[in-house]
């Protein structure tokens, strides 16, 4: 189970290896996805709170990355954070989310992403659920749903 103080390492010292990389050019990446979600996943963007149906599903399922279908978050530990994005208390894997420091907006966050293609996910924080603590705020836009 991962913590705030894995989390924390993983920033300051390096993200744990991904099984695979992938790898496009911008304009590949322009083709495939939809104008909004190349703002959110490539540039960094925010969808608008409470803007997407996700936030109040919690039917069983697998939550993979829309740009590379990497596997991310499973149903199960999502929750209801009050905040307007889909919560999760844990990715699928240790090595399916990257940490970066980020310093925008004039605070300190971390912002997590795809470790497999770096697509822009959210930011995690230490205020979730027990037992782990966590709670990764993660733009819907960024998700697709697998059915089990």
């Amino acid at each position: 189970m991962i913590k705030w103080a894995d989390v924390i390492r993983f920033t300051n010292k390096g993200n744990p290896a991904p099984e695979k990389r992938v790898e496009k050019t911008e304009e590949e990446w322009k083709q495939l996805l939809t104008a909004e979600e190349y703002q959110v996943t490539r540039l960094k963007g925010t969808e608008r709170s409470f803007s997407s149906e996700l936030c109040s599903l919690f039917d069983p399922g697998i939550y993979e990355c829309k740009c590379c279908g990497t596997l991310l978050f499973d149903a199960s530990e999502k929750f209801e954070s009050g905040t307007g994005w889909p919560s999760f208390t844990q990715p699928i894997k240790e090595n399916a989310i990257a940490y970066n420091a980020d310093k925008s907006y004039g605070m300190i966050r971390v912002e997590v992403v795809c470790n497999t293609c770096d697509g822009h996910l959210g930011h995690v924080f230490p205020d979730g659920p027990e037992p782990s603590g966590l709670r990764y705020c993660i733009n819907a836009i960024s998700l697709s749903k697998v059915k089990e």
